[in-house]
């Protein structure tokens, strides 16, 4: 039979092809543009109906996160709609660290991903159906490096300014599943939480923080290799535009309570990274985070507090990283939100692990918990 043909030419698409030999491939993630970082793949098989793909990514042992690979399960899709995992397996031994993943596609064509893409044109439908709305408002806060919009959604009356962003790390594509979620619930006239909150609060919904590493393929940067979570104290028009126009924005609304939302490699479960450590740290705002954790918690299975990150120690939080900036600077209670890449443990799911589906239903209860944290 003829071999398979591999190509990673679209909408954050990510692969170098190596070497192919009927359905096998020897492949290699590229890195992001002028940075050592990779760990996003996304690609295309064609000529796979029906049978056995060998497909080994190599070189992992170097990739940004080497911890994420054992016990990862690929994601593939035959109509890009719905994403299944797939059987997979890493032997740090085997050519620099090697990802095999198999599978037996039934359609002659297979996409292949990190975790469910979302792309920049299902982005832009997102939000011109939510720009459609009755009471949303569309602001562009400014442009990427390559003069992509940085897109902000606005909607509810009320005094209490509320932010929500996401995909400063554009690998990290379960955080625009979140976003896309949030903003059913909060358009949705239907929804009573929905229907509070935008009593209660002006809401302020980045989708993506970073177009220009999404189209790009790029798991953590920018088109210019800088990690956008590291540029916040000091945000500038050359290196970190995104993070200036979304900054500048907080400034001239303020902040209340902020979610940066995220996805980890290593970690198999859902968990929050809170502001422990900044200069202006109160126990009462202390108490706010944790009161909030509790309630999402409580609301949720797919939540827990047992594992996350270490808290930094007093004085030492990193000040470059949004979630600690936005508390030092507005006063107010912020948070990282990270989903995994693998499944979560915690409830897995044999068929999709973490999927789109689960990080949209996270979503509401994220808001849920916030309205519950407002009123309590």
């Amino acid at each position: 039979m003829s071999d398979i043909a591999i190509n990673a030419a679209f909408d954050s698409g990510n692969i170098e092809v190596l070497e192919i030999a009927g359905a096998s491939a020897r492949l290699a993630i590229r890195k992001d543009r002028d940075s050592d970082f990779f760990q996003w793949f996304h690609f295309r098989v064609d000529g796979a109906a029906g049978r056995a793909l060998e497909l080994k990514i190599t070189g992992l042992g170097a990739s940004a996160y080497p911890d994420g690979w054992p016990g990862y399960r690929a994601v593939c899709s035959q109509d890009r709609e719905y994403w299944e995992r797939t059987d997979t397996a890493y032997d740090p031994a085997e050519d620099g660290g090697t990802l095999t993943i198999r599978h037996r596609p039934e359609a002659g064509t297979c996409w292949f991903a990190y975790f469910a893409p979302y792309s920049m044109e299902r982005h832009h439908d997102l939000v011109a159906q939510t720009a459609a709305q009755a009471g949303v408002d569309y602001r562009c806060l400014g442009t990427s490096i390559e003069g992509q919009p940085i897109d902000c959604l606005e909607m509810g009356e009320g005094p209490k300014q509320v932010w929500l962003y996401a995909r400063q790390h554009p690998g990290e594509s379960m955080a625009e599943w979140w976003m896309e979620g949030a903003l059913e619930m909060l358009t949705d006239p239907a929804d009573p939480h929905a229907r509070r909150l935008r009593q209660l609060c002006r809401f302020h919904v980045v989708p993506n923080a970073n177009p220009d590493g999404s189209c790009r393929g790029h798991l953590r940067t920018n088109a210019v290799g800088v990690n956008l979570n590291r540029e916040w104290h000091a945000p500038s028009a050359e290196r970190s535009p995104e993070v200036l126009a979304i900054r500048n924005a907080m400034d001239e609304t303020g902040v209340d309570f902020a979610m940066d939302v995220h996805g980890d490699e290593a970690i198999p479960h859902v968990f929050l990274a809170g502001f422990e450590g900044i200069p202006s740290w109160t126990d009462e705002l202390g108490a706010g985070y944790e009161r909030y954790r509790r309630i999402l918690e409580r609301r949720t299975p797919d939540f827990q507090t047992r594992r996350g990150y270490p808290v930094a120690a007093p004085g030492r939080a990193n000040l470059a990283m949004s979630t600690n900036q936005v508390a030092q600077r507005f006063g107010c209670v912020a948070m990282t939100l990270e989903m995994p890449f693998k499944d979560n443990d915690d409830l897995p799911c044999k068929e999709q692990g973490w999927s789109p589906e689960r990080s949209k239903l996270l979503a509401r209860e994220c808001l849920a918990a916030l309205l519950e944290w407002l009123e309590g």
